[in-house]
């Protein structure tokens, strides 16, 4: 019989419909209920393609005896981590002050008040190498909470305390500058895998974020050293196993220094920071390499991810069923040598097993055993050259179609607006970049059109608000932060695309939403909840980079390039206090802070703004936008003002009302460092500008 989980949209959610633990989704029902029947919370978190997670819902939650224990013991609460960061990054924090890690599962016992007094994350059913078991940790709570309860609830105060604390304080550090920029520099530098590319060890992610700092600093800087741990990482990440040769896109992260072997699920946010990594390095370096992957992922987004409704979906999970009907990890992606054969005939798979490094015992470790099982993960030494490009292309193709007859890992088909907001940006920057950049608009319009239509709701008063998640036609859960920053984020870029000022118009809308509902006005930066959110225990503002940039870091770029391209020194202002209010953090550990490093690089440099006037048909136009658009210009923020006593983009940055292009056909107006030249009228002598 399916619990109340069988009500929800969250795939992961309907993951545990059927388990016999007594799931309540997170709300009123399961507090009142703790509340009624004096009984502490079980809040389990996660997300649909978690590995471990699959293993402990195997392992524990699918178990009777398990079930019972905690039914009796708690009021169990499942959370998609997805749908409810909030919550998420909170608990999180628990779980790293008490116990000095995270991740996910995350198992957190909650007072029916919902305040901590115990975190951990992977729980076996009974303890092994010193890991307690759910079934020894549901008997030692439930006998604290009969005879022990003040001492428990004296540790949820003491740490609902400490987080509010740490929420609430004021930062005490300087604003950031110069020397935090050179300090992210030299530990990046230090850390560095001259080798293999990337930064540390292992497990090595791929931290996109890094390589985009990175590039802005060899930009400012012309320090070479930038520039070679960007390619070296890009390079290796490409020919490794993290990149999938078969189908495209990258898996989460590498379990190795070498990029070999990785946890193998694909995430939408990880796609759309390759996506600008790889397309910022092409257009820095002119290697067609990187404008191939680029066009890889977006292939792999396109055929697998994409809604019908343009919209694209979460992730793919790591885990499938075998040939065995057994869930493994990577089994919808490896090959043994013998399948090669089978299917390609045996020159063709002598050469695949050559060039892409297969071996009959398989070229890797089962990472529990250390074992070789014969399978083996496609990867490549050196790039390859354009014949050898042509022959694989038909033999990838052949590949592609059988792995699809294959039972297919889990699709997380929830659509959310922060992640695809990233991705509008992320389609919408390389869209100006490549070649065939019509493809790369196409897309990130599509996207675009599915958040205007169906995540963007205005109120009364025409304020606009934001929904978070979508599926199935259900759209649900108030935006976050991260949402208004992202679909800002991609709004801009997707105006400097397209020139559609009704985009850029939506953009200054959800910031203003974005200032207004989420500042900290008296400390500075961004909650991550509105001031008319569920109240949850703390109120958080989050600024340190993890798999993405920060909502914060994100909207430090944002505020200073909307500012930039309306003339409206509201954002500006709101920047300032952003780069105060993450002061102490950023001063602590600059090289944890790349994604607001990014803005804080827009801060430090002259500010450039180019309005180009004139038809978009006309070709003076035209040749004035790529020639801006050939160069790698942080920093500078591009306008369109058509001909028109006044066109829609004068409602919305009013400076350019007078900047037309007069009887000349098209005109280019720059100004840098708040000084302005005067205009130009051909492609050559904006190129002389710019050069300047």
């Amino acid at each position: 019989m399916a619990n109340r989980l069988a009500d929800e949209q969250s795939p992961y959610l309907l993951q545990h419909k059927d388990n016999p633990v007594d799931w309540y989704p997170w709300g009123e029902e399961a507090f009142k209920k703790a509340r009624e029947e004096d009984k502490p919370i079980f809040l389990s978190i996660g997300y649909s393609t978690c590995h471990w997670c699959h293993v402990m819902e195997e392992e524990s939650f699918e178990d009777d005896e398990v079930a019972e224990r905690l039914n009796d013991t708690f009021i169990p609460i499942k959370v998609d981590r997805e749908e409810r960061p909030d919550v998420d990054n909170i608990y999180m924090s628990v779980c790293q002050m008490m116990t000095g890690r995270g991740g996910w599962p995350l198992n957190v016992l909650l007072t029916p008040d919902r305040q901590p007094f115990y975190a951990t994350t992977y729980l076996p059913k009974h303890g092994r190498m010193q890991r307690m078991g759910v079934m020894e940790l549901a008997e030692r709570v439930g006998e604290l909470w009969r005879e022990d309860r003040e001492k428990l609830l004296s540790d949820a105060k003491k740490m609902t305390d400490a987080l509010q604390e740490a929420s609430g304080r004021p930062s005490q550090g300087t604003m950031p500058g110069e020397e935090a920029l050179q300090q992210a520099f030299d530990t990046l530098s230090d850390r560095f895998d001259d080798v293999k590319g990337g930064f540390g060890s292992q497990p090595k992610f791929p931290s996109p974020h890094n390589l985009l700092f990175l590039l802005r600093h060899y930009h400012r800087t012309d320090d070479d050293r930038a520039l070679e741990m960007v390619v070296t990482t890009l390079d290796n990440m490409r020919l490794g196993g993290i990149f999938d040769h078969v189908g495209m896109g990258f898996h989460r992260y590498s379990t190795d220094r070498h990029w070999l072997l990785p946890h193998f699920e694909k995430m939408l946010y990880d796609q759309a920071m390759m996506i600008l990594a790889y397309t910022e390095a092409y257009q820095i370096t002119g290697y067609t390499r990187y404008a191939e992957t680029v066009s890889d992922i977006h292939a792999y987004l396109t055929r697998d991810m994409q809604s019908t409704g343009g919209g694209f979906f979460s992730a793919e999970d790591a885990d499938s069923l075998n040939a065995d009907g057994e869930r493994e990890e990577g089994a919808f992606y490896v090959w043994t040598t013998k399948e090669l054969e089978d299917l390609l005939g045996e020159e063709n798979a002598a050469w695949v097993i050559d060039v892409f490094n297969a071996r009959e015992k398989g070229n890797y470790a089962d990472e529990s055993t250390g074992q070789r099982t014969g399978a083996n993960i496609l990867h490549l030494k050196q790039s390859l050259e354009d014949v050898a490009r042509e022959r694989w292309e038909p033999i990838r193709r052949t590949l592609l179609e059988a792995r699809d007859e294959r039972p297919r890992p889990g699709l997380d088909d929830k659509i959310l607006t922060d992640w695809n907001g990233l991705l509008v940006a992320a389609l919408s920057r390389a869209a100006r970049v490549m070649e065939d950049g019509h493809r790369f608009a196409a897309s990130a319009v599509e996207a675009a059109s599915f958040l205007r239509d169906e995540m963007v709701h205005r109120d009364e008063d025409g304020t606009v608000r934001l929904w978070h998640r979508h599926r199935n036609g259900d759209t649900a859960i108030r935006g976050h932060l991260d949402d208004y920053v992202f679909l800002a984020w991609g709004l801009l870029d997707l105006y400097e695309t397209t020139f559609e000022a009704s985009w850029l118009a939506l953009a200054k809308d959800v910031v203003n939403t974005m200032i207004d509902r989420f500042e900290d006005e008296e400390n500075g930066g961004f909650f991550f909840t509105a001031d008319d959110a569920e109240a949850l225990i703390v109120r958080q503002k989050e600024f340190y980079d993890g798999a993405m940039p920060s909502g914060n870091s994100a909207a430090l770029d944002v505020l200073i390039r909307l500012s930039r391209m309306t003339g409206d020194t509201r954002y500006d202002e709101a920047a300032e206090q952003l780069r105060t209010a993450a002061a102490e953090q950023v001063e602590s550990q600059p090289a944890g802070f790349t994604g607001f490093l990014i803005g804080l690089h827009e801060a430090l440099s002259p500010s450039r703004e180019i309005v180009i006037a004139g038809d978009l048909d006309e070709p003076g136009t035209r040749a004035m936008i790529e020639v801006v658009r050939e160069r790698y210009l942080p920093g500078t923020v591009v306008l369109h003002r058509p001909n028109g006593a006044r066109p829609p983009i004068v409602d919305v940055a009013p400076f350019t009302e007078s900047q037309t292009a007069a009887d000349k056909g098209a005109a280019a107006y720059v100004c840098q460092a708040f000084a302005c030249q005067a205009p130009v009228h051909s492609a050559e002598e904006l190129a002389a500008q710019l050069r300047e």
